[in-house]
């Protein structure tokens, strides 16, 4: 289990490493790294999904290793709690960047080997801390500096630790 302590509070995700193996120890070894630590939740859109995981409070971005494969087709589903990796319109993009679902989001979903249906890899479930996700999801947002959807009141992950 992985717990992201953020400033509004915890958030405890369990990954899936047998069918998104590839996804679950990239994100996983952002873990280890401490890369998540200070970084913000800078796109949220209440009834959609949350995302974090590549910018700094002061909207900076990161730098990341290199992008992983899609593993979208291995069967998981983007369902209300399940967290995924975040990516460009290029299917095999994702790096650093995750989201919440905050409702069962199918048309996120592998449907074909196409830009358009690879879909986004779901790498694990929240466990504990959805009412945390929730809050988040009916903060006030913003546009600022080209980021839409963006929190007025920034939502920090400050801590992350690994219990496995």
């Amino acid at each position: 289990m992985i717990v992201l302590s953020t400033n509004l509070g915890d958030i405890s995700i369990v990954l899936n490493k047998d069918k998104a193996p590839v996804s679950a120890k990239n994100f996983l070894k952002y873990c280890e790294e401490g890369f998540f630590e200070g970084t913000i939740f800078h796109r949220v859109i209440d009834g959609f999904m949350i995302q974090g995981g590549g910018y700094s409070e002061k909207l900076l971005e990161k730098e990341t290793h290199a992008p992983i494969v899609n593993e979208a087709n291995r069967g998981l589903k983007n369902k209300l709690g399940t967290v995924a990796m975040a990516r460009t319109d290029a299917p095999h993009s994702a790096t650093s960047q995750f989201f919440i679902n905050l409702d069962d989001n199918n048309f996120l979903d592998y449907t074909a080997t196409t830009n358009q249906g690879w879909g986004y890899t779901v790498i694990g479930e929240v466990t504990a801390g959805m009412d945390v996700v929730n809050a988040i999801a009916k903060l006030k947002t913003h546009s600022l500096f080209g980021m839409d959807d963006l929190p007025i009141e920034p939502v920090v992950i400050e801590k992350v630790t690994i219990n496995e």
